[in-house]
């Protein structure tokens, strides 16, 4: 199945202490380059996305975004330091008898908004429980991601069937207008010399020969049949399971080097103007395989 290179695919999924997301966004790019944003707290998971990722995708500039938003009461540790809540109140007691203050009632809230009356540590990290669950999570969104390039490189597909239909149609005309070309430019040759020469006998041997050279420097055979198997080539890769963009790109520009050629060897202005078609039917394929795989 032939696969567009933009795509995006997401997948979400709620586990016992936390519920993950992962979305995947790509655009064209020659080759592959991966880029991943995921919290801190759980960079080292980085490499493993990647290694998830590029077992499906080989082309194309992915940016992946791990969302994970924790829900299990661990998440943090709140602790009372109660030695230091111990050391302020001593320390307002001393302030007010060396003051000759009015002891005043001093509640726990109060002492709450003093710093460091409490302690707060992270929970500890499974690395192992949160890496199997960000990765299956990671497949599902690839298997999404995969899905939409599939349904896009159908259409494309489709559209670049049409054109190699076009193409075999005008090198058909071509082959058609190449078959007849020796007779037409024997006689073309033979109606101009008699016209220079006047009443003047023609050789009429010479006429043949100097036609079958020049039919013979402006055959066009080998190359229509090169452009032939490249057509074939192009649309057996359309059918291969492989990423196949790198290899199109180089057909693609085997096939315009063999036009090219048809059209330098040819004078027929029939001819021309099949070659200019094929051309610009070659030029909208060129562009289209920039978004293949």
């Amino acid at each position: 199945m032939l696969r567009s290179m933009t795509g995006f695919g997401r997948a979400t999924e709620s586990f016992p202490n936390r519920n993950i997301t992962v979305e995947m966004r790509c655009v064209n790019h020659r080759f592959l380059e991966c880029s991943v944003r995921i919290p801190r707290t759980y960079a080292f998971l980085e490499d493993e996305i990647k290694g998830t990722v590029q077992k499906s995708v080989s082309r194309g500039k992915l940016e992946i975004s791990v969302l994970i938003e924790n829900t299990g009461s661990d998440e943090e540790k709140i602790e009372p330091n109660t030695a230091v809540a111990a050391g302020y109140l001593r320390a307002i007691r001393t302030i007010e008898e060396e003051l000759e203050l009015q002891p005043s009632p001093i509640s726990a809230i109060a002492l709450s908004r003093f710093p460091d009356v409490f302690r707060v540590t992270a929970a500890e990290i499974d690395e192992e429980e949160i890496a199997r669950e960000v990765l299956r999570v990671t497949e599902k969104a690839v298997e999404a991601f995969l899905n939409m390039r599939e349904t896009e490189g159908g259409k494309l597909k489709e559209d670049l069937s049409g054109r190699l239909d076009s193409i075999e149609a005008l090198l058909g005309r071509i082959e058609n207008l190449a078959s007849g070309f020796l007779g037409r430019y024997t006689e073309k040759l033979y109606t101009r010399m008699k016209q220079v020469l006047e009443a003047t006998d023609i050789d009429d041997a010479r006429i043949l020969t100097e036609a079958a050279l020049y039919a013979d420097k402006s055959a066009i055979d080998e190359e229509t049949v090169r452009l032939h198997s490249h057509i074939a080539q192009f649309r057996s890769m359309l059918e291969s399971g492989e990423p196949v963009g790198r290899k199109l790109d180089f057909l693609v520009q085997e096939m315009n080097r063999e036009t090219n050629t048809i059209g330098s060897k040819s004078s027929e202005l029939e001819i021309t103007g099949c070659v200019v078609d094929i051309k610009a039917e070659i030029e909208k394929i060129r562009e289209q395989i920039q978004n293949v795989e």
